[in-house]
């Protein structure tokens, strides 16, 4: 009897760069056969693996089975402490700091290269002045339409920091 078993965590194998389609397949792929799938997972930091928490290892090799991005399942069950960091979302401006260069990957500035003048981490915002702009103008964007291009230099940069 498989709906009395607790659900358990398990990996799959998948292709480089095809987890979230992989993902995608498998879920709508329970939904359409009813099985007893609990959730999906395809975290970013980890590239060619999804985690699947199921009743029961066979439950996932039927919603496996003919996905071809699938590759195989890994043996055993995953323990959640291993995937727990992966389930609370990061903050989008860890690890930027005043100073730093990035370039504005979304929004009416795409594609401009700025430096951060300030980092508010509970808005989930940066705001950055523009290299380009004739004046210098703050642009508040989030933090997630960004990416750091080079981190701010420790002491002897020509700004005297």
């Amino acid at each position: 009897m498989e709906e009395t078993q607790k659900p358990a965590i398990f990996a799959i194998r998948t292709t480089i760069g095809q987890e979230r389609n992989t993902a995608d397949m498998i879920a709508s792929r329970a939904k359409n056969f009813k099985l007893p799938i609990k959730a999906v997972l395809a975290p970013t930091g980890i590239r060619g693996y999804i985690f699947v928490e199921a009743v029961g290892k066979t439950t996932i090799e039927r919603a496996r089975m003919g996905i071809k991005h699938g590759k195989g399942m890994v043996a055993g069950e995953v323990p959640i402490t291993q995937i727990e960091q992966f389930l609370v979302p990061k903050a989008a401006v860890v690890g930027m700091e005043i100073g730093d260069i990035v370039e504005l990957i979304s929004g009416p500035f795409r594609g401009e290269r700025a430096r951060i003048i300030r980092v508010d981490e509970s808005k989930e915002e940066i705001t950055v002045e523009l290299f380009e702009a004739t004046v210098p103008i703050p642009v508040t964007v989030r933090g997630d339409s960004v990416r750091i291009l080079q981190k701010k230099e420790k002491e002897g940069e020509g700004e005297g920091k």
